[in-house]
């Protein structure tokens, strides 16, 4: 992977990761007072130390301290790692860019791949601030004792394996209660946007500028929600929609690819010299679906590399599972792999793979992302299992490609309330928000929603754009990078929005 790609694309997007919730408008968090209760946390002094396991010698990481629940900060703590860049030059300096790389789930300790897509001019401007999330990483990690086999989410609904998922989705859930049931509730992100106010005050900041991608935009948004006065300038890449997330979220990927898809058949279809599909999209949407239907009759015997299938049987769920993502990415090498599957002889189901325990840093991963998508707006999830088995009927029908895996069971299910209510996003804190026309994680649709609940906001779209991430990309064009660093150096929005072309 190219290094700027990288450096926007580092454990970014919700992987896969509208019920409307039942949002609560959120009130800025009051100023404190001079003996407030949180001072011991706000006036903590960071020891700097070299960070291990990063190759940035620049970088310097700190532990901190903050309340598992702001409401009792004389309760129990969680251990956060902070880390600093420092770039800022001194009479240019503006202050600190707090960054997060996305997720649920994903650690952001280390920045400093941001420091290699962004121009001399905004570097001088900031130190470059990164952290790990609570529960992940480095800041008191969530471990669940998850196997292998409970990690595979989300899962594509079958009538014959429904029970199964169900009963893996409530062991998920059962395994993380049993272990950690007195920190779900607050692993959050308005208790991560509070981490964040802590870390501004910890590097003696009265405001901080942020970067956030895909789920950061949706942190990034709390945050403004939040603190509206201690937010500097905010770019919000690739966005969620911030008043639908939890179900919502997942539920918006369906709704987002079928485009996507359809952009996809007339590309195809004016190639059909080449691919062979039809000259028409009917022709080449028929095509597509006969091959997951065969597929999904008798397993496939896949051997090429692009689709990561490793020689192995594959079903017409699995194509479409990884597909989803190059229709918008690529689209021509998606032509290309179903040209290799619709060639490619029929096998026998492989034999199920024997369980264990997963890796620690992806059930950290896993377990961090069921915590915050489920807590952060309980109402969105359906506690009754029948109901994800008639949303995936029907959402399979309706969104043929991807409804049925988004809106099938999850470990949200049986997962405990969170403590608080649905963050609700709506304030006119100035951000430059940035969208991919075809980005298959955060649809443009959700990139329109963020800018209007940040009222006072701008938007970069992407005409043409495809990939999950805007700012630093390569494919991404000069217009829409040469926005952010204005902003960013000069703290000047757009007068309007703006479209660029990829």
């Amino acid at each position: 992977m190219p290094t700027a790609r990288k450096a926007a694309l580092v454990a970014a997007g919700l992987t896969v990761s509208l019920c409307l919730p039942t949002a609560q408008a959120a009130a800025a968090e009051p100023d404190r007072s001079p003996a407030s209760a949180l001072d011991r946390y706000y006036d903590q002094r960071p020891a700097w130390h070299r960070c291990d396991n990063v190759e940035e010698s620049d970088l310097r990481c700190a532990t901190v301290k903050v309340p598992l629940d702001y409401k009792q900060p004389a309760g129990p703590t969680l251990r956060m790692e902070i880390s600093r860049l420092r770039t800022g030059v001194p009479g240019k300096r503006r202050g600190v860019l707090l960054t997060n790389p996305g997720g649920p789930g994903s650690g952001g300790l280390d920045p400093s791949g941001l420091t290699e897509v962004m121009p001399k001019s905004v570097r001088d401007r900031y130190d470059i601030v990164g952290f790990d999330p609570r529960g992940t990483g480095a800041s008191s990690p969530l471990n669940c004792g998850l196997t292998r086999n409970e990690l595979n989410w989300p899962r594509v609904y079958r009538p014959a394996s429904f029970h199964k998922d169900t009963a893996f989705a409530r062991s998920f859930a059962a395994k993380c209660v049993a272990r950690d049931r007195a920190r779900l509730p607050y692993l959050t992100t308005r208790n991560t946007a509070r981490d964040m106010d802590v870390i501004r005050a910890v590097l003696g900041e009265k405001r901080i500028s942020y970067l956030g991608l895909s789920y950061g935009t949706y942190l990034g948004a709390v945050y403004t929600q939040l603190f509206p006065a201690r937010s500097d300038r905010v770019v919000l890449d690739s966005s969620v929609d911030p008043n639908h997330f939890g179900r919502g979220t997942y539920q918006a990927m369906a709704e987002g690819v079928e485009p996507a898809f359809r952009d996809w058949t007339r590309l195809v279809a004016r190639r059909d010299r080449t691919y062979h599909f039809g000259d028409s999209p009917a022709e080449v949407r028929a095509a597509f679906f006969k091959l997951i239907a065969r597929a999904d009759r008798t397993p496939l015997r896949y051997k090429g590399s692009d689709l990561d299938f490793e020689d192995r049987a594959v079903t017409g769920a699995d194509i479409r599972d990884s597909l989803r993502s190059m229709f918008f990415y690529d689209p021509y090498q998606a032509a290309r792999d179903v040209v290799s599957l619709r060639k490619a002889p029929a096998t026998r189901p492989d034999p199920q793979p024997a369980d264990g325990l997963a890796d620690s840093s992806e059930a950290n991963y896993e377990a961090l992302h069921w915590a915050i998508i489920c807590a952060d707006n309980s109402a969105s999830w359906p506690r009754d299992p029948a109901r994800y088995r008639h949303d995936a009927i029907r959402d399979g029908a309706r969104l043929p490609l991807y409804g049925d895996f988004t809106s099938n069971i999850t470990p949200c299910a049986f997962w405990p309330r969170g403590a608080e209510p649905a963050t609700r996003v709506n304030n006119t804190v100035g951000a430059l928000i940035l969208q991919n026309q075809w980005d298959s994680q955060t649809p443009a649709a959700s990139g329109q929603a963020m800018h209007r609940a940040l009222r006072g906001s701008r938007l970069v779209q992407v005409q043409g754009g495809r990939d999950h991430g805007v700012y630093g990309i390569p494919t991404t064009p000069a217009c829409a990078n040469n926005a952010v660093n204005t902003y960013l150096i000069t703290g000047r929005l757009p007068s309007q929005d703006i479209t660029c072309r990829a």
